[in-house]
């Protein structure tokens, strides 16, 4: 699949893209809780910042602010090491610290995440800003998306792909006339407005907004001092421009081409929001055909990795079982299968499984040591983790609940810094 290419008149306009990456993610509970949730890695070797700073890089948009707050440390420190753009050419991707240039308050949403910030924009005096949310597995052309922007002359305009009505409950719903321009939004309805053209489904936005540089100016200016609004622009700032009649209209993200992508990826989102949603990415990426390609060569993702040596599979003594295996599964940079087994699981770098243990769908971050004939199934282990020789984990839910946090499916999660007895 080849992109179109539409010829542009006079200059390229000035864009600076906003990633809002502060949230703390508490669905996502214990793995957020010591890092933000932008920086909960994922499928191995990567984190979910990536996915949209990859986005924006492929897309040749390079003048990149990654707005921070909560437990940022380690997502500052993923971005400045690893996500550097030639300075000499003005390009950068820098994060900005909640720096509290309005009063002693933290970011009261992700509107006054913004007007907290407004130096950045100032500073660039961009022409449009982009403003994206940094917790979301998605692959977007973003400038295909800002051509739709130029085109229809909007003020605002909002990125949307269908949901089952079931899951609007967790999303901003949107309502169109023909043309696309926003007649109504609703932000998490109990009972949402289906797509007239397709029963069962609603539009739903993905919170990724570009804005003229004027409008967004003026909308946070008018929302900052209204002490009744929750500073948010699913729930504030978007609403009130479309009751406004603003030129606010939607993007269909199933209409954006990404080269070489199968169609079966296209429109493919994902809102990484509860320990099950993580679970199941980290899955279909390890299945044998992923519905999102992380193989893509037209598409990378890219992402910050220290120089690990090669993953290593030892061990051949079948007779004794003692065989370093890896089946249905992501095995990183470092990582040693040293006799033991693993199927349909994701290792983060540096993970050692010993002899005669065998792991089963999970998901085990950096540094984890799974000791000689452990056993686990439908677990997540967060970095640093050694478990015991024997010790088993997913068998027993009673058991589990007792020293873990277990998720309404039965899905395990061993916290970061965890000591076993």
């Amino acid at each position: 699949m080849s992109l179109k290419f539409t010829p542009r008149r006079g200059p390229a306009p000035r864009v600076l893209a906003i990633i809002l990456a502060g949230g703390e993610g508490r669905r996502l509970w214990p793995l957020t809780a010591e890092r933000a949730k932008p920086a909960v890695p994922m499928g191995g070797r990567y984190r979910l910042i990536d996915f949209v700073l990859s986005n924006f890089v492929n897309s040749g948009l390079l003048k990149i602010k990654v707005l921070t707050q909560y437990m940022s440390d380690s997502l500052n420190t993923h971005i400045a090491r690893g996500w550097r753009l030639p300075a000499v050419l003005d390009y950068y991707i820098e994060p900005v610290p909640a720096q509290q240039r309005r009063g002693k308050e933290w970011f009261r949403g992700s509107a006054d995440a913004i007007y907290q910030s407004l130096n950045v924009i100032t500073d660039e005096n961009p022409d449009f800003v982009c403003v994206f949310g940094g917790d979301h597995i998605y692959k977007m052309d973003v400038r295909q998306m800002l051509d739709f922007h130029l085109e229809t002359d909007a003020q605002a305009t909002v990125a949307a792909v269908p949901v089952p009505v079931e899951e609007a409950h967790a999303f901003g719903v949107i309502g169109t006339d023909a043309a696309g321009r926003i007649q109504r939004f609703q932000e998490k309805p109990a009972e949402p407005d289906q797509m007239p053209d397709r029963a069962g489904f609603v539009l739903a936005s993905m919170g990724n907004y570009i804005f003229t540089t004027e409008a967004l100016m003026g909308e946070l200016r008018r929302d900052a001092p209204d002490e009744s609004s929750q500073h948010d622009f699913g729930r504030n700032i978007l609403p009130e421009m479309v009751e406004r009649g603003e030129r606010v209209y939607v993007y269909d993200f199933l209409k954006n081409e990404i080269p070489e992508q199968p169609e079966s990826e296209r429109g493919y989102w994902r809102d990484v929001g509860t320990i099950e949603s993580y679970f199941a990415a980290n899955m279909d990426f390890a299945s044998v055909q992923p519905l999102f390609d992380l193989y893509n060569p037209r598409w990378p993702l890219r992402t910050w990795t220290r120089p690990f040596p090669p993953a290593k599979f030892v061990f051949a003594d079948e007779e004794n079982a003692r065989m370093g295996i890896a089946t249905d599964s992501m095995v990183s940079e470092g990582c040693i299968i040293s006799g033991g087994r693993i199927d349909r699981s994701v290792l983060s770098p540096r993970v050692r499984i010993h002899s005669f243990a065998h792991v089963e769908e999970s998901v085990l971050l950096e540094g984890v040591s799974v000791g000689r004939y452990s056993r686990l199934r439908r677990v997540i282990v967060d970095k640093h983790v050694q478990i015991p020789p024997r010790t088993e984990i997913g068998f027993d839910r009673e058991a589990d609940r007792r020293r873990f946090h277990v998720s309404d499916t039965g899905i395990v999660v061993v916290r970061k810094g965890y000591r076993f007895e």
